[in-house]
């Protein structure tokens, strides 16, 4: 996945941070995952809402259930959306012969059409790292970081759909 930035801006419309721009970001926080699992916990809304950011460098045939998966960790928290992914691990472990288990996400809003928005209140660049991490401040705050950015993430969707 590739961005180019135009004058310090990313293509998602945020403007370049200290890392660089939201790849290097987003990169950086897949690398701290890594080695620490607790942070790791927070993967899923950080993948989703990264591509429907950056929705050039994802799939998107996957960018609907993304967006369904963020609806659902703002909707129900993390642990509903770490049980809906544990279930299609374990599903997908016993060979079923459908593919993505859209069920859990049948109640949320699709992907709306004539995206991706321009701009979001929030963006990765906008992700404070301090002493070489982005959880210097404990799990919870950087939980709640990638939380508002996944609340931005919808919002700036849906507002195409209002429009």
């Amino acid at each position: 996945m590739s961005e180019s930035p135009v004058g310090g801006r990313c293509d998602c419309g945020a403007v370049a941070g200290p890392l660089g721009v939201c790849v290097d970001y987003y990169h950086a926080i897949l690398s701290e995952e890594q080695a620490d699992p607790r942070m790791y916990r927070w993967h899923a809304p950080v993948v989703c809402a990264y591509l429907l950011q950056h929705p050039s460098g994802a799939h998107e045939k996957y960018l609907d259930g993304q967006f369904r998966q963020l609806q659902l960790y703002l909707d129900k928290g993390l642990d509903a959306l770490l049980r809906v992914a544990a279930r299609q691990v374990a599903r997908n472990g016993h060979r079923a012969r459908a593919g993505y288990d859209m069920s859990p996400l049948a109640a949320y809003e699709p992907l709306p059409t004539g995206g991706p928005p321009g701009h979001f209140r929030a963006s990765f660049c906008g992700l404070p790292f301090r002493g070489g991490s982005f959880v210097f401040d404990g799990h919870q705050a950087y939980g709640r970081r990638i939380e508002l950015i996944a609340e931005a993430t919808v919002e700036s969707w849906r507002s195409i759909q209002a429009s």
